[in-house]
């Protein structure tokens, strides 16, 4: 292994304008990142740089918590693995017969095959939402999941309605994964957070980290404030997720490091912390329709196989990503709406300095 405080200098020093973070960060107007690093199925540094708030010009540190957004949706997806795995309900099963608080109306759609978990999960299951929430401003009243998912006030977004066959097309729908965080409340009977505090955050060392929304208030001066593509300050400190499987997950890049470590420790038969290997294996098979397996989007790079998700909150950017055999990845977590450019250069100079597929470029023919 490299050393790795060289390692994270070394990234401050090259790229592709020889910027400093730092003076990426200032280039870029995105106000901090925070960044953990994995190498040889072991976190090996996590550091961050630049103000968790510039009105306050608070310092962005490692604990600094940052909106995950969608990366909500891979950790829920675990925890609906582990319900599968203790056989509450199957991968494959109708989940009109695993709801007990709301039926998904028009299923199966069109004489098409009834939808399932694996299908929500992987964003085949034929909703048309398409999105993407918005988020609330702090004091707002805030919809429960079933209105979310029937489009009745104080949602603003439309029903969540099937409007193709399942597995007729990949469509993200962030409907979907609302309709997965129902079928996980309904058969275990506890709220969604302290299902996963209980079942996933606590026992992988996530402790920073959180579903509530709002966040509570007692964790309020370790967040990160969202900032505008110009990195100026918003009209709120951050908006709240009450679709909290889909956006909800407040964190720090080292506890979201933990949860990748686990992830690949499980798949290559080292840990069953969470699930065992062949349950994990899950989040590496695609369905057969779209890039997506349950929870992850699987991706090749040069020769070598990876999974990832990015996350899209509002004044919030981030990405998680980690190759599924060799044990090393990275998660980038920023707090501006320009953070996708930040968190682009940054991977490069990752995967440079660790030789990310040094070994798996194509063979020439």
């Amino acid at each position: 292994m490299s050393d790795p405080a060289s390692d994270r200098d070394s990234l401050t020093r090259h790229g592709t304008d020889s910027l400093s973070i730092d003076e990426l960060l200032e280039h870029l107007q995105v106000p901090s990142v925070s960044v953990a690093v994995i190498d040889d199925f072991e976190v090996v540094w996590t550091r961050a740089w630049g103000v968790a708030d510039r009105e306050s010009r608070a310092r962005a540190t490692e604990e600094t918590l940052y909106q995950a957004a969608s990366i909500s949706k891979p950790v829920a997806a675990m925890a609906s693995l582990k319900a599968a795995q203790l056989g509450l309900f199957d991968l494959d099963q109708d989940v009109n017969t695993i709801l007990t608080s709301w039926k998904l109306p028009g299923a199966p759609f069109g004489g098409g095959p009834a939808v399932t978990p694996r299908m929500l999960m992987s964003h085949t299951a034929g909703p048309g939402d398409g999105f993407g929430f918005g988020g609330y401003e702090p004091g707002a009243p805030l919809p429960t999941v079933r209105q979310t998912l029937d489009g009745q006030p104080p949602s603003p977004s439309p029903a969540v309605r099937l409007v193709r066959p399942a597995m007729a097309g990949y469509h993200y729908s962030g409907g979907g994964i609302e309709i997965e965080q129902l079928v996980l409340t309904d058969v275990v009977g506890r709220p969604f957070e302290h299902i996963m505090d209980d079942w996933i955050l606590q026992p992988i060392g996530m402790a920073s980290s959180t579903f509530e929304q709002p966040l509570p208030t007692e964790r309020e001066h370790l967040a990160a404030r969202a900032h505008d593509s110009a990195g100026a300050t918003m009209n709120a400190r951050w908006h709240v997720y009450p679709e909290q499987a889909a956006a909800g997950l407040w964190t720090t890049a080292g506890d979201l490091a933990r949860f990748m470590v686990e992830f690949q420790r499980a798949l290559a038969g080292r840990s069953s912390l969470i699930l065992d290997r062949e349950t994990m294996q899950n989040m590496v098979t695609p369905v057969g329709v779209g890039p997506f397996a349950v929870g992850f989007q699987i991706s090749q790079k040069g020769e070598g196989w990876y999974v990832e998700h990015p996350g899209d909150n509002w004044g919030f950017k981030a990405t998680v990503i980690a190759h599924v055999s060799r044990g090393y990845g990275a998660v980038i977590m920023t707090n501006g709406d320009n953070g996708r450019a930040v968190i682009a250069e940054l991977q490069d100079r990752i995967a440079g300095s660790y030789g990310w597929d040094l070994l798996d470029k194509p063979i020439p023919r």
